[in-house]
Formats: C-alpha cells, structure tokens, sequence
C-alpha cells in the first residue's frame, strides 16, 4: 500500500478542456499524470483517493513543442494524460479539486 503523498504524486491534477468535459459525459475523467506513471498505479491512485471504481485506464503522451522565447531556444515539458473510466454509478467532480 502506497502513502497519500505518493498518490497526489502521481495525479498532478484534473484536466478541464471542452474534449475533457465531453468525455465526463461517457463516464471518463481526464488527469494529468507523473510522466513514468503506469496503469496499475494510476488506478490505485484513483480508486484510493476517490473512493470510486474504475473500469479502465488509457494514457496519452503529449510531447512538448520547441518555442523562441526573447531570442532564446527552449522546449515545454512532455505532458502525460490519464483517460480513466469509471464504473457505472461512479462519479468524479473535477470541479472541487483534488
């Protein structure tokens, strides 16, 4: 069993974008998540922490753009997302925060 300050470490936090909010219509919750962050963890992570089921869980990479800032070359941060979906009669509001 892992302590609650390694589950907030990996769950940084809810995403809320109109494609998030589409998804928290089918029953799925988008997170932002730690970058070496599995499956398994993630979904302990969730369960524990919101005391909810889930179904599933399904991640994406998004890799971070190269950009000019005042002359200087620098990169943004790779961005990891969780899908998860929950089971049926489970819900998560985003909204309160974590």
């Amino acid at each position: 069993m892992t302590t609650k300050a390694e589950l907030y470490d990996v769950i940084r936090k809810p995403v809320i974008t109109e494609k998030a909010t589409m998804a928290s219509e089918n029953g799925a919750v988008v997170f932002e998540v730690a970058i070496d962050a599995n499956k398994p963890q993630i979904k302990e992570a969730v369960e524990s922490l919101f005391g909810v089921k889930v179904k599933a869980v399904n991640t994406t990479v998004t890799k971070g753009k190269v950009k000019r800032f005042r002359g200087q070359l620098g990169k943004r941060k790779d961005v990891k997302k969780a899908y998860v979906t929950l089971e049926e009669g489970n819900t998560i509001d985003v909204t309160t925060g974590l």
